[in-house]
């Protein structure tokens, strides 16, 4: 959903759009980021140093309580805490590395036709759908298969040294210091 439209929802509402939570919107849908409270209080900090944590949890749950920014908990990777991202038209779904963090977006036909299928097959009609998928990103995935390599290799060096202290030998962590 385009700033400009939740403005303007607001106003309808007849939700007073002060200085502050124009900031805070203006952040959440431009940073380019999934925004916790915190990072959001911190980055809006930063522009206005009178803002305090309280007006951004007020805002934060007027804005979801107005359908304007969906709540995310990005498969806990960080946690409890939630993430928040504007109200979007194009479903999409949430790519998330369950290592570092990262989090892609993916916009296809496949969700939509996960979406016509559930319709279908259940005579049910979807109004809200999210999609969080889980995973290793490539820079992860070599970085497991380094450590995965280098513990195969301590792996076999702790079973070869234990062969070795076989009967007859005496264990090295049996020698008097």
């Amino acid at each position: 959903m385009a700033l400009d439209s939740i403005k303007g929802s607001l106003k309808e509402k007849g939700v007073r759009l002060t200085r502050q939570r124009e900031l805070l919107l203006e952040l959440i849908d431009k940073s380019g980021e999934h925004l916790d409270a915190e990072r959001l209080f911190q980055l809006a900090k930063e522009r206005d140093p009178k803002l305090n944590r309280v007006t951004v949890y007020r805002t934060l749950k007027l804005l979801k309580q107005g359908g304007l920014v969906d709540e995310l908990d990005l498969m806990h990777y960080g946690g409890d805490q939630h993430y928040y991202e504007t109200r979007m038209k194009q479903e999409h779904a949430h790519v998330i590395c369950l290592r570092c963090g990262k989090v892609e977006e993916f916009f296809g036909d496949p969700l939509q036709r996960l979406r016509r299928q559930i319709e279908s097959h259940f005579g049910f009609q979807v109004l809200l759908a999210r999609t969080e998928v889980g995973g290793f990103c490539s820079h992860c995935q070599s970085l497991r298969a380094r450590e995965m390599e280098q513990a195969a290799r301590e792996s076999a060096a702790h079973q070869a040294l234990a062969e070795t202290d076989g009967p007859g030998h005496r264990s090295r962590s049996k020698r008097p210091a």
